[in-house]
C-alpha cells in the first residue's frame, strides 16, 4: 500500500485457523462503520454516525503508514468478511505498548478477539520487540476484560489517557514479554 506522500505501510498478514488479520482496506469499512453505530460500542468511543466513523476508520491505515503498525483488520476465513479489528496502538501520550480490539456485534461471543489478539501479541513481541502488553479497558467492560483475563493479563489498576479522553476512566490490563511466553502453551493447547 502506497499513499500520497510516497510512504509505504509493510506488507503484513497474519493467519490463525479461523482468522486473517492484514492492513485495513476501504471495503472494510462498511462493517467497521456498523460497528461504531452499534450501543455496544460505548466503551470505545461511539455510537459514532457513519461521517464520524469515516474519520476514526482512517486512524489505523495512518498509523500503519506513519508508525509502521497499528489495529489489523481481522477477517473471517470462511466466509471472508470484516469482523473487527486487533492489534498493536500506541497514539501519541498512550499510557503503554497496547494491543486492542474491537469487534462487530455479529462476531463477539466467538473467540475471535482472544484468537486474534494472541496473534498480535506474538507479532508486537516478535517483531515490534515489544516488552510488555497492555489492554486500556474501562472498568464497566467485563467482555473486553474476560479477553484480557483469557490472555493471561491481568488488572494493574486505574490509568489515564491522554487528553481529551482523560475524562473516560480506564483501567490498565497487562503482562510482560515473559509472562506471554509463559502463558501462550496453555492458551493454544
Amino acid at each position: 500500500m502506497r499513499g500520497e506522500s510516497g510512504l509505504a505501510a509493510p506488507e503484513v498478514q497474519l493467519e490463525t485457523e479461523r482468522l486473517i488479520l492484514r492492513l485495513p482496506r476501504i471495503e472494510d469499512f462498511d462493517r467497521f462503520a456498523e460497528m461504531f453505530a452499534d450501543a455496544g460500542s460505548r466503551h470505545i468511543g461511539g455510537p459514532l454516525q457513519r461521517h464520524e466513523s469515516w474519520r476514526r476508520f482512517l486512524q489505523m491505515p495512518g498509523a500503519w503508514m506513519l508508525q509502521g503498525f497499528a489495529m489489523f483488520s481481522v477477517v473471517e476465513k470462511s466466509s471472508g468478511r470484516w469482523m473487527g479489528q486487533a492489534g498493536p496502538w500506541q497514539p501519541d501520550g498512550w499510557p503503554g505498548t497496547e494491543v486492542g480490539y474491537s469487534f462487530h456485534p455479529d462476531a463477539r461471543g466467538k473467540g475471535y478477539a482472544t484468537e486474534a489478539c494472541a496473534a498480535a501479541m506474538d507479532w508486537a513481541f516478535d517483531v515490534l520487540g515489544w516488552h510488555e502488553v497492555i489492554h486500556s479497558i474501562a472498568p464497566t467492560n467485563t467482555a473486553s476484560q474476560a479477553v484480557a483475563q483469557r490472555l493471561g493479563s491481568r488488572n494493574r489498576g486505574p490509568g489515564k489517557l491522554p487528553p481529551p479522553l482523560d475524562a473516560h476512566p480506564i483501567d490498565i490490563w497487562g503482562q510482560t514479554r515473559g509472562e506471554w511466553l509463559a502463558r501462550r502453551k496453555e492458551l493454544v493447547a
